[in-house]
């Protein structure tokens, strides 16, 4: 830090003229290359010539007069008046005594052609609880205690490592009044119900629906308009940390949904900071994003892209996260992504990718792989972009995974329709091996499936209740059997009957009925079968890690294939019967090694099935020694699916 004509000072001053910049910090803010810009921005407490209070630093290119105004000084425009740099960075800045820890403030600014706007400070740690807007002066104190899920993290979040994801929404998981959605737990509480819960359903990680502040709840996180602080809806920041602190010590991993691609038009929020378009593209073809009626990020002005990359260094290096979810990555690729012919133009090569956000894209995954080498991003991107997961020196975007849209599609068709017809649909349920070496997928059942009318999961099931409950579990086998990571939504592991409703909690009450309670039983050892058997996930995005057994019982509606670990002993071989009627003694033909123990059946009696069809000893034959082909027989149990070992 330096401290510009300290001996010039006026101390009697309100604002002392204090920076924290050096000239290689501008260039690099204005390159697109400064990537922790949370140490230098925003309110940062100080001591400076023996006087405590707060610097204060705003990037306002096009500001003519900027104050710090707050309850410390009435909301006075004329009381704390910031120092433009003279450099023409358009930062403003200076060193305010006398300022405490948790007060109030919004900057005054001045801007284009004389417009007055208060703005919340872009780089807060810390805001008021809305529907109130300001920011609130902090200083983090947190103690962390996860030294070793930190030291040992590179072996849980390597892609030959087990990946069960539950995806969450904090404010609706679970709440101190089931209907007021008013009513929150803090973060403390948060973490007294949901660490141990996730710890006794085995996932191997967390996902965080966005926990960035955000002003309205109906978004469910997804317009942030505070893209360095922790909702205070459920407490102060250190809250947060405990959270993630508490995860790390019972052994799971913490993913955040971070929105680098759009975000709200709120008055107090980035939208036209300094009367300009500051943060967005100025031409709204490329500037508004007509899907949320909310505004694009600018990726060809550095300072943006300097400002993003350090808000996602922010929460890896100050709350030890593990991964983040990059929200709506096909709305930043495309120029033409929920636009009609004549809203978008083309590329300077005529074509419909925005260059820029591709740019800024790379330099985040490089970023943030070289500075947090044993973490993962994973982008939700829906389209055939190529080489969203390969490496940026390969020629691709350098995420560690992306979610597979198009397995999710399929298999919700495929369970959706009437066993009896699903002989003629059985493409559907194998078409994702025909794509899978494509990326690095992650199998998404997330929060977009059980909302705006698409039912919750067991609804999607048909038949009667018994056969619903045996399809979910069914289609849960499959999912964890192949290949590749997986995400659940809340609510999915117990068959939730309702739509999720950011407004009120889950219906915990469920898991007093046999039925539910068994899925959450299926659940549990599932994950419990994925963490022990290496061949589900040591090389889950290599061809070498499946291989289709018998797909030629179309009419039957069986299918059975191989996960191959690295040693023979280690494969598990899975058979799903997807119809209601039990098979006795199926014949299925397997290669090298025998299978004589079943270690898994979704008809199991403790998961709500009929508990009938199972196998205590199952016969093999040797049918060709030179090539040491076994015939095995097998009973499959109705809409079940068995695993073998």
């Amino acid at each position: 830090m330096r401290y510009e004509d300290a001996n010039f000072v006026d101390t009697q001053k309100p604002v002392w003229n204090y920076s924290v910049f050096y000239d290689h910090d501008i260039n690099n803010f204005q390159n697109g290359t400064h990537y922790s810009l949370y140490e230098k921005f925003g309110s940062r407490p100080m001591t400076v010539l023996e006087k405590e209070g707060y610097y204060f630093a705003v990037w306002a290119p096009n500001a003519t007069k900027i104050a710090v105004v707050g309850d410390f000084n009435g909301w006075d425009s004329q009381a704390h008046i910031l120092f433009p740099r003279l450099d023409r960075s358009g930062i403003w800045e200076g060193f305010i005594p006398d300022i405490s820890k948790g007060s109030l403030y919004k900057y005054h600014i001045t801007g284009y052609h004389g417009r007055i706007t208060l703005k919340a400070d872009p780089f807060a740690n810390y805001a008021e609880r809305r529907p109130a807007t300001s920011s609130i002066t902090w200083n983090f104190d947190y103690k962390w205690n996860d030294k070793k899920w930190m030291q040992e993290r590179k072996k849980h979040n390597a892609l030959n490592a087990p990946w069960s994801v539950y995806e969450l929404h904090l404010a609706s998981w679970m709440r101190p009044a089931r209907h007021d959605e008013e009513s929150y737990n803090n973060y403390h509480q948060i973490a007294e119900h949901l660490v141990p819960y996730v710890q006794e359903m085995g996932f191997t990680h967390v996902e965080f629906m966005p926990v960035m502040e955000y002003p309205f709840d109906g978004s469910w996180g997804y317009q942030v308009t505070g893209f360095f602080a922790p909702t205070s809806r459920f407490g102060e920041p250190e809250g947060l940390m405990h959270l993630i602190d508490q995860l790390h010590q019972a052994g799971i991993g913490v993913i955040l949904d971070w929105v680098p691609s759009h975000f709200p038009a709120d008055a107090h929020g980035l939208y036209m900071f300094d009367g300009t378009h500051t943060y967005e593209y100025a031409d709204m073809r490329k500037g508004f994003h007509p899907d949320w009626n909310s505004y694009i990020f600018n990726y060809k002005r550095g300072e943006v892209k300097s400002f993003l990359i350090s808000s996602a260094h922010f929460w890896f290096k100050n709350f030890h996260i593990d991964g983040v979810r990059v929200d709506a990555v096909s709305s930043m690729l495309k120029l033409d992504y929920s636009r009609e012919e004549g809203e978008w133009e083309p590329n300077e090569f005529g074509g419909n990718g925005n260059l820029e956000a591709i740019a800024f894209i790379k330099d985040l995954n490089e970023t943030l792989f070289r500075d947090f080498h044993d973490i993962q991003t994973i982008a939700e991107e829906a389209t055939d972009w190529p080489g969203i997961s390969k490496p940026t020196y390969a020629g691709g975007l350098g995420f560690g995974m992306k979610w597979m849209m198009g397995w999710m599609h399929d298999t919700l068709d495929f369970f959706k329709v009437d066993p009896y017809y699903r002989k003629n649909y059985q493409d559907k349920l194998t078409f994702s091996m025909m794509y899978y070496y494509d990326e690095n997928f992650m199998l998404p059942l997330s929060h977009d499936e059980v909302v705006h009318g698409k039912s919750p999961m067991i609804y999607k099931m048909p038949g009667d209740e018994w056969q619903k409950f045996a399809n979910l579990r069914l289609m849960y086998t499959y999912m964890w059997t192949h290949p590749g990571g997986r995400l659940l939504f809340m609510g999915d592991e117990f068959g939730q009957t309702s739509e999720w409703d950011y407004r009120s909690e889950l219906d915990w009450y469920l898991l007093e009925h046999k039925y539910h309670k068994g899925v959450q039983s299926c659940i549990k050892d599932l994950n419990s079968i994925l963490k022990a058997s290496p061949a589900l996930f040591s090389r889950q995005f290599s061809a070498g890690g499946f291989e289709w057994v018998d797909l030629n019982h179309r009419q039957e509606s069986v299918v059975v294939y191989l996960r191959k670990g690295e040693k023979v002993a280690d494969n598990v071989l899975v058979i799903l019967n997807l119809t209601p009627v039990p098979r006795l003694d199926w014949e299925i033909y397997v290669s090298d090694k025998k299978y004589t123990k079943e270690i898994f059946n979704s008809d199991a009696e403790d998961y709500g099935g009929s508990g009938d069809v199972y196998n205590p000893n199952i016969h093999n034959e040797i049918v060709n020694r030179n090539e040491k082909t076994y015939k095995i027989l097998v009973n499959l149990p109705p809409l079940g699916g068995i695993i073998l070992k």
